[in-house]
This record gives C-alpha cells, sequence and structure tokens, in this order.
C-alpha cells in the first residue's frame, strides 16, 4: 500500500509543473500573484495575469483565478501559509481564460463562483487559448468551469460585515462586458484588464469608446489602491498608464481618421515612439490602431 502511494504521488508531481509563485503584499490582508509580462507559452504556461486574495475574516474571497488548475492550487497553497481560510467567492473579471481557467480548483473548494453575463455565451467545451499553448503537464486537471452566478449590472453582498460591490460596465471596454470589484473597506478596486501596466494593453475584444469612458469611471472613484489585470503597480495611478495610451491612440487616429486617410496608411503612420519599448508592442499596436480605425469609422457613418 506505501509504495502504491509513493508511485501516485511520484506520477502527479512528474505530471506537475512548478508556477514558482510569490505572494506580494498589497495592503494589510490583500495579497497578489502578479504574472510575467509575457505571451502564454510553454516555459511560463500561463503565468500572465494576475490572481488576489482578500482576506475577508473567516474566508477569502478570490479575485480571477489564474489560467489552470495547478495554478490556482499552488496560490491557494500560499495563501494558506500566511492564513489558513477556507475559500468563499471567486470573481471572474471578463471571459478570457488566463483569468478563470483556474475554476475548477476552487469549485473543488466549495467556493461561488461569479462572472459576467458574457459567459453564458461561450461554447462549451472548445478547445482554449491556453489549452493551445502551455504544456499537457501545466493543463493537466484543468477542466472549463463556468461562474453559475453572474453579475447583470451589480452585486451587493457582505462577507463577515465588509461590504464587496461588483459592477457590470455593461458595454464593451476591454471585453464585450469586464466587472470590477470594489472593497470600501479597503479602499481597493480590481479592475480586471481594464487596467494594464507594464505592457500594451490589446483591443481586440473590445472598444476604445467604451473602454475609455470605463477608466473615467475609475478615476473618479474613492479608493487608495486599483489593482489590475496586468501588471503590478497598485496605487491609483496604475490607471494612468492604459488610460493615456487609449487617449493617444483615440486622437492620433481620429486626426488621420479626419483627414481622409485609409486604413492602410494610419495603421502604418500611428507608431506612438514612446510605447515601442513596451512588451507586447510589436505584436499588438498595428492591431489596436487597426481596431480604433475600424470603430471611429464606424460611428462617424
Amino acid at each position: 500500500m506505501k509504495l502504491l502511494l509513493l508511485s501516485f504521488v511520484l506520477v502527479n508531481s512528474l505530471l506537475s509543473f512548478d508556477y514558482k509563485l510569490r505572494t506580494q503584499e498589497v495592503s494589510k490582508d490583500i495579497y497578489c500573484f502578479f504574472g510575467l509580462a509575457e505571451v502564454m507559452d510553454k516555459r511560463n504556461n500561463g503565468n500572465m495575469s494576475n490572481s488576489c486574495f482578500v482576506n475577508m475574516g473567516t474566508s477569502y474571497l478570490v479575485i480571477d483565478s489564474g489560467p489552470t488548475f495547478q495554478y490556482a492550487a499552488q496560490a491557494y497553497e500560499k495563501m494558506k501559509t500566511i492564513k489558513n481560510l477556507p475559500l468563499s467567492y471567486v470573481v471572474n473579471t471578463h471571459v478570457h481564460d488566463d483569468h478563470w481557467l483556474g475554476n475548477g480548483f476552487y469549485k473543488e473548494q466549495g467556493a461561488q463562483i461569479i462572472g459576467p453575463a458574457t459567459f453564458k455565451e461561450l461554447p462549451k467545451e472548445e478547445m482554449t487559448r491556453m489549452q493551445r499553448r502551455i504544456s499537457a503537464e501545466a493543463f493537466q486537471g484543468t477542466k472549463q468551469v463556468y461562474p453559475t452566478l453572474f453579475v447583470e449590472k451589480e452585486k451587493i453582498f457582505t462577507i463577515n460585515g465588509k461590504k464587496v460591490d461588483i459592477k457590470s460596465v455593461n458595454h464593451k471596454a476591454h471585453t464585450a462586458n469586464d466587472l470590477f470589484v470594489y472593497i470600501p473597506s479597503e479602499h481597493i478596486v480590481f479592475a480586471g484588464d481594464l487596467v494594464f501596466n507594464e505592457r500594451l494593453p490589446s483591443l481586440r475584444d473590445g472598444n476604445i469608446n467604451g473602454w475609455i469612458a470605463a477608466l473615467e469611471t475609475l478615476k473618479k472613484m474613492d479608493v487608495k489602491y486599483v489593482v489590475g489585470g496586468h501588471g503590478d503597480v497598485v496605487g491609483k495611478e496604475a490607471i494612468a498608464f492604459t488610460y493615456n495610451y487609449l487617449t493617444q491612440l483615440r486622437a492620433a487616429v481620429k486626426k488621420r481618421l479626419d483627414d481622409g486617410e485609409d486604413i492602410g496608411d494610419v495603421v502604418n503612420e500611428v507608431v506612438m515612439p514612446e510605447y515601442k519599448n513596451t512588451p507586447f508592442y510589436d505584436s499588438i499596436h498595428r492591431q489596436n490602431v487597426e481596431s480604433v480605425y475600424r470603430t471611429l469609422e464606424w460611428e462617424d457613418e
């Protein structure tokens, strides 16, 4: 029996991937695992987005579950060394798979999973980007587990006397529908991928006008901390990078569109050199320019 158990542990250890996660304290009782400013691949195995834990007194509230079952399990093990608490809720801020494929682990721990209503529209068991791009050992155990509680406009609840306010942007911004999580007692908002820093944001599923409008809402909030979906800047200034890039991009494209330039010329001309050394510039910026041009062109018609 002991030999069988040892063999089981050995096989599982060989099939697992160590994410080497490191907890970083944002403020008292709030910790995040900050992802790398890299594209998902078989080296980082999807460790590219942020996952955060809030000690609500009697349980943890988790913001975004990460890219795999194993990532989520390793993150929770790290948190239990800080304080061994059960899990109450997991909030998925949007439908991009680097933020929610860890749901399966948290469901097994009894947590309730909350997300935007756009999860209802996702195809069942379709191969995700993550599954295509990372190693089989890292993806092992990961299943597509969707939220069962949905936020249409706003959901407010309390955990151990602490208010949690989850708001839906309710228009296309970074994605068709993004959530942000506001905890007044902690003076913090978790903005998901409405806020990027240390890498260029992507407009592939979004709308620049809606995204800027969402950021303007966040800028008006009375908070001390803003935690985005990518990057480890967590003060109120965390909003600035994404906001500045998007507003400058929109202005540059609009000027050329108003001058009658066609899309091919605009994609080549709007280079924004101040962002050239930012990770993902080479792979994303031209796509962003094209997206903005088409959005503004359609709105002008």
